[in-house]
């Protein structure tokens, strides 16, 4: 097919890549003419499948680039993926503020208005189909009052993450296809089938932007549970989280699935903290009988306010090692490492922060206490200074000679744990 895509940014330039590699023919645009090529990627992002980047795959792809008006010429569908940002403030890396905000909508309904505006006068009907983050009811009340006949819209937020978008596009759990124009749908659904074999959950608009941030949203609530049980086991001689977590993973059918079940640091990246503060802006607005949201967020906030105390009770020179939201990539948007250095320097500490991804240059350690808030495989064998002591909440730092590694919620080098035998 002929496919548009409006936005190419973290998120937008794999997916479209990845629309590339299934055989559509691809031209995108972007307000930032500098994203516009195929030369490099600004950020560490994976190929399709788990390759260290993208960007042998982007210079040998057939992706085109074009305006607005030349995008609409060369199209049957037209995905935006336009950037719904908050201010830092609501990013998840502060403290969380008493006010309340929703997305801020003003890059992407700028783009609806001069996409349906080039498409009206094109005098071709064209399937518009916005990929975007929004809160249930903005399609209707935001989006819709500005396209015209010949626009027909559908909804269809994806599930993927900065750092493995294209892998996470490719390979979905499934795909939300929001709908109100029936032929347009029948386009969509088609244009799915050739990228992926998943379920289509083809619903209303309104359902599509719920479903949306539902799904972010209860991802945080698992990270915010099962780094409760985290603390509890830090707190509970004898036990181990690790060994909770595991046992609970077994049970797929009336709990949980596996993943995002293992403690360690908050959640982050661009969506899961900003959607909670939205949707409890949402809360306040439906005057909701409990926020839980507001809850999440706290929770949160509190765990890192706690990693941040174990810290402090050592004197020595605070250090946190990774700045990225997650393991092997670049994007430092919503880290909870970032969040924790802030907590930290509101106390009135100094605070070095180091990540090999991010920085060129390491700094000179001496004896610290070190925080570990990126899962970076390169510090499971970090070379500590002597003396020092090292927060792990992930529990996979190996035990360092005249080093006190301090396994968050786990079992320490000085404990015997049990075997953990798990028959079928």
């Amino acid at each position: 097919m002929n496919i548009g895509f409006i936005g190419l940014g973290k998120l937008g330039l794999p997916v479209a890549l990845a629309m590339d590699l299934r055989g559509h023919s691809v031209m995108g645009h972007d307000i930032n003419p500098s994203v516009m090529q195929k030369n490099y990627c600004a950020y560490r992002e994976q190929g399709p499948n788990g390759e260290p980047s993208l960007e042998p795959f982007l210079r040998k792809s057939q992706l085109i680039f074009g305006s607005i008006s030349e995008v609409v010429d060369h199209s049957n569908i037209i995905f935006v993926a336009v950037q719904t940002p908050h201010i830092e403030k609501f990013e998840g890396i502060t403290s969380l503020p008493d006010e309340r905000v929703d997305f801020d909508y003003t890059h992407l309904l700028g783009a609806v208005s001069e996409v349906s505006k080039a498409i009206d006068r094109a005098r071709k009907d064209v399937v518009l189909v916005i990929v975007s983050t929004v809160l249930p009811g903005t399609m209707r009340s935001e989006v819709v009052p500005l396209t015209n006949n010949h626009v027909k819209l559908c909804y269809s937020p994806s599930f993927i993450a900065m750092g493995t978008a294209m892998k996470d596009f490719l390979n979905p759990e499934f795909t939300i296809l929001g709908v109100w124009d029936e032929d347009a749908a029948e386009l969509v659904e088609q244009y799915f089938q050739t990228i992926h074999s998943k379920p289509i959950f083809r619903t209303t608009v309104d359902n599509g932007e719920l479903i949306k941030v539902a799904y972010n949203t209860f991802l945080g609530l698992k990270i915010a549970f099962v780094n409760t049980l985290m603390e509890i086991c830090h707190k509970t001689e004898g036990t181990d989280v690790d060994s909770v977590t595991d046992a609970l993973k077994l049970a797929t059918d009336r709990l949980i699935s596996p993943k995002y079940m293992t403690a360690g640091m908050g959640d982050g990246g661009g969506c899961h903290p900003r959607d909670n503060i939205a949707m409890s802006w949402m809360a306040r607005k439906l005057n909701l009988s409990y926020d839980l949201f507001e809850s999440l967020m706290l929770a949160r906030e509190k765990q890192a306010a706690w990693l941040t105390e174990l810290m402090c009770q050592h004197a020595l020179p605070k250090v946190i090692l990774g700045k990225a939201y997650k393991p092997e990539s670049t994007i430092e948007l919503g880290s909870p490492s970032l969040l924790c250095r802030n907590l930290l320097q509101d106390q009135g500490h100094k605070v070095t922060m180091y990540d090999p991804y991010i920085d060129s240059m390491k700094p000179n350690f001496g004896p610290s206490v070190f925080l570990i808030g990126t899962k970076h495989p390169c510090f499971e064998t970090f070379e500590f200074p002597m003396g020092s002591v090292v927060i792990d909440p992930w529990r996979y730092v190996l035990v360092n000679e005249g080093v006190t590694v301090i396994p968050v919620g786990g079992i320490s080098d000085t404990q015997n744990p049990p075997e953990t035998i798990v028959r079928s």
